[in-house]
């Protein structure tokens, strides 16, 4: 049975800009993917194009074009299909995720049972979700901490001259769990400088403090045994985790730079077999894309999903962020739905 593909541009706007280290904004386009087969069952996806990764909405657009023709017959013939979209447009991860994400949902609504059931997963597993606190002002970063106080850990995003200030400005507001995470914004100088600091102020753990490329400075700063040191930028598929392994203690994936949930699998066992902390992150997305990634966090040690929680104008309902607790939903394949359609 043919699949037919279907896409479209949606516009997210963020309750507040969303500011990292390398810059941001108020809205972000992402691309909503819909597999169609002959019996009108539909799967969907979401690409969450990120600029740093050279993706953009309408790379995503293009790159769909060329994927098109390699669209599975049998929509369950699912590594098969993913080693030829990765072959058809190798550095496009979040087009090939969002098909991705559309395949296992077909397959999922075929079967009548949510992804998380078919990989015999355990909701209940699932670790609690960080919300993120974006570089602002001191009375933006307050008002921002007080809006999260449903959620028990902290993201905070460093990498400027303000670091140390940032951190005083939430120390003063609140005693959660923080985790700090400079999007790879500091020099190693910096690095072992704000260590100490880190400790002062509780930090759990410090992602992607150096540019990618430098592994050895990472590795250096791991040595100091300060903090557990979790790679991003540095790591986008299971290839990348032998080369890691001696500068983290740990990755964080993302399905725009893994490029599918296959892949996503591949790198929680790649990194078990190396004795790695496992983390799951996000970019600004709606709740289609957080909810993919959400079906395999029973099988990591800690999440950042609140993607969607950070919009102001989520089209989607599936997977919630309640508390931090993340709830997986029960419908078949990713259980997302329209929020103008009413639940089962």
């Amino acid at each position: 049975m043919p699949l037919t593909l279907t896409a479209d541009v949606v516009t997210l706007k963020t309750k507040h800009p969303f500011v990292i280290a390398r810059g941001g904004g108020d809205d972000y386009r992402v691309v909503w993917v819909r597999l169609s087969d002959s019996d009108s069952a539909e799967g969907w996806g979401e690409a969450d194009p990120s600029k740093y990764y050279g993706e953009t909405a309408d790379t995503v657009l293009a790159a769909l074009k060329k994927l098109e023709p390699y669209l599975p017959k049998d929509p369950f013939d699912l590594e098969a299909a993913e080693a030829r979209f990765a072959q058809v447009v190798p550095k496009n991860g979040a087009a090939r995720a969002a098909v991705s994400a559309a395949l296992h949902d077909l397959v999922g609504k075929r079967l009548g049972q949510p992804l998380w059931r078919l990989w015999g997963l355990d909701p209940a597993k699932a670790p609690r979700s960080s919300f993120t606190i974006g570089i602002d002002t001191a009375e933006q970063i307050r008002r921002k901490v007080a809006e999260a106080s449903a959620y028990p850990i902290l993201k905070v995003k460093l990498g400027t001259d303000r670091d140390e200030e940032i951190l005083g400005v939430i120390r003063d507001v609140t005693d959660k769990p923080i985790r700090v995470d400079a999007n790879a914004g500091w020099t190693r100088e910096r690095a072992m400088a704000m260590l100490p600091v880190l400790r002062e102020y509780g930090v759990e753990f410090v992602e992607q403090p150096l540019p990618p490329d430098d592994l050895e400075g990472t590795a250096a700063v791991r040595r100091r045994g300060v903090l557990p040191v979790v790679v991003d930028e540095s790591c986008l598929t299971a290839a990348d985790i032998p080369r890691v392994v001696d500068a983290a203690d740990g990755i964080n994936i993302k399905l725009a730079k893994c490029g599918s949930l296959r892949e996503a699998l591949r790198m929680i066992a790649t990194a078990r077999a190396h004795g790695m902390l496992v983390m799951v992150g996000c970019m600004i997305e709606s709740s289609l894309g957080i909810t993919a990634a959400a079906h395999f966090t029973p099988l990591v040690d800690a999440a950042d999903l609140d993607g969607a929680a950070l919009t102001a104008n989520d089209p989607f309902v599936g997977a919630t962020i309640d508390g931090g607790e993340i709830r997986l939903p029960t419908g078949p394949g990713l259980g997302v739905r329209r929020r103008s359609e009413r639940g089962p």
